[in-house]
This record gives C-alpha cells, structure tokens and sequence, in this order.
C-alpha cells in the first residue's frame, strides 16, 4: 500500500516533514510512505494556466491519483495553513484526485488548531475521506527531537504507528463493495 505524504512547509528544518519522514521510517510491512518534496517547485495557482497543465502540476495530481493514501502535515501561519500548502490545494480542486481519497491531517504542534481546522475544510470540501483516527498531533514543537529520537521514542513513534495502521484500515475499508 502507498502513501504519499505532504508537508506544508518548505523549511528545511521543518519539524511538520521531520515527522513526516519519521512516519515513513516507522511505516509497517505492507506501507511504503513516500515524501513529496516538490510544493516549492508549483507555480502560483492561476486558472488562466490551468488548463495547460504546468509539469510541477502534473506530477503532483499523479503522485496524489497514485496513492492508496495520503498524509499532510502543515505548520500555521497567521490562523491558516501556509501559501505554499494552500497553493498545491488550489491545484488540485479542479481535478478528482483527492475525490474518496483517505487522508490523515498531522500536526506537530498542538498550537496550530486553526491550521488543522482550514486543511480539514479544504479537504473535505475537494471530497477527501478525513480519516480521524489517523488524523494526529504529536507534540514535537520546542522539543529538540530529532527524527532518529522521534522514531525511538516509545510513546511518539506508537502514535505514529497506529495513525499509519488506521488509514491502512480505512483504505481497506474503502475498497469493499457496498452492502
């Protein structure tokens, strides 16, 4: 099973991808979780360029379609998700990719409700499945926590773990027939 995973942040010390990559290491025997790395790379949302279908684009919608799964993590700026994570969003809400797609909404910080709050509107609104038992917050701002630490730590890296192993479960949930 694939899971893409996006970071709404393009620092490089972001502790949002750091958890991110920790999560792929962590991931169980049947989990591959992949790490987008090209939102800085999107060009600003504009529809008059939207139907020509800009490479950076492409690629993302492909990635997303391709994915069992998908797992975002975005820091807050100013009460929202940032530009660059809402830019890629914008992207994506003419096509179908996120339509019945299962989505887990991490945070590492347990100050950024607003953020979490405006992702699981966009979301949800583009017709993703929210799963909210993979949907976390780990605590990691201000705690100087590598990645090797957060993979180590009992309690982290068990969070992390079941987040993974319920969107598992709602992926395979999705794909039964109706009753």
């Amino acid at each position: 099973m694939q899971f893409l995973a996006i970071s709404g942040s393009l620092r490089a010390g972001s502790h949002n991808s750091t958890l991110l990559r920790a999560m792929a290491r962590l991931a169980p025997a049947g989990i591959s979780v992949a790490l987008y790395s090209g939102l800085g790379n999107l060009p600003l949302f504009n529809p008059d360029i939207e139907a020509s279908d800009p490479a950076a684009v492409a690629d993302l919608r492909a990635r997303i379609v391709a994915a069992d799964a998908l797992l975002i993590a975005s820091p807050e700026y100013a009460h929202g998700i940032t530009g660059a994570m809402k830019n890629a969003l914008d992207w994506m809400v003419g096509c179908e990719a996120f339509v019945r797609k299962p989505v887990a909404l991490l945070n590492a910080s347990p100050r950024a409700v607003h953020a979490q709050a405006s992702l699981k509107e966009i979301v949800t609104m583009m017709s993703a499945q929210v799963v909210a038992p993979a949907s976390v917050t780990v605590p990691i701002l201000g705690s100087h926590l590598s990645e090797d630490q957060i993979v180590h730590h009992p309690g982290i890296s068990a969070t992390l773990r079941g987040a993974l192993l319920a969107l598992h479960a709602a992926v395979l949930a999705a794909r039964l027939p109706p009753e």
